[in-house]
């Protein structure tokens, strides 16, 4: 778990808005349905930040249901001060490790979609090893995927975009549904334009959006 100083609000947020919008690992497999009250695509957002494009996409989309996963506690504090009074009732959230989420918490070929945006690049060779967009982590975020089911990933650090498209391409439960290996897509108008991505471009920094999609 990733610490940090928390505002007044954050707080606030881990204090009234976990009873309410928190997940738990050890409540063992998410029954989704039961959790939000009805039945709907099922979203999964690994690393979300601060929450704002989790909470766009949520508040834009009610009747699907989102689950964010974050280690970092002030930005699960944030966003779940901001689920208080959004009127947004489709969003649950893990403080959690999400490879851990994944093995206790999510079943094989049950979501609609994984969201992975931009993950830390780790730009130095000797930290590449940390890459959260790893071979066998890969393979089991597609085994959570439904038949046709995507994951999406997005990046502005074109050497990690370079290694994104090589192990997700050697993946043989996803395809590039850019059409070819190496390809990405436009992004998705569902994909919210987030501040950071804002500052990247007035950088001169490329986005690149990857979406695969499980074989049948």
């Amino acid at each position: 778990m990733r610490a940090g100083r928390m505002t007044p609000a954050q707080a606030r947020g881990w204090q009234e808005g976990f009873p309410r919008f928190g997940l738990n690992l050890q409540s063992g497999p998410l029954d989704w349905d039961a959790t939000f009250g009805f039945a709907g695509r099922r979203i999964v957002e690994v690393g979300f930040g601060m929450g704002d494009s989790l909470l766009q996409m949520a508040d834009a989309d009610p009747t699907a249901q989102f689950v964010g996963i974050e280690v970092h506690r002030p930005g699960v504090g944030r966003l779940l001060s901001q689920l208080l009074g959004a009127g947004i009732d489709n969003l649950r959230v893990y403080a959690e490790d999400a490879v851990e989420v994944m093995e206790h918490c999510l079943a094989p070929d049950s979501l609609d979609a994984i969201h992975i945006f931009f993950p830390d690049p780790w730009h130095k060779k000797r930290h590449h090893k940390r890459r959260l967009i790893q071979p066998e982590l890969v393979h089991e975020l597609a085994a959570l995927l439904k038949a046709d089911g995507y994951l999406h990933l997005a990046t502005d650090w074109a050497p990690y975009a370079e290694h994104m498209f090589d192990v997700l391409d050697a993946e043989p439960l996803l395809t590039n549904a850019g059409g070819r290996p190496g390809a990405g897509v436009p992004r998705p108008d569902y994909r919210p334009l987030t501040k950071f991505e804002a500052r990247g471009e007035r950088l001169g920094h490329v986005v690149q959006d990857l979406v695969y999609r499980r074989s049948n």
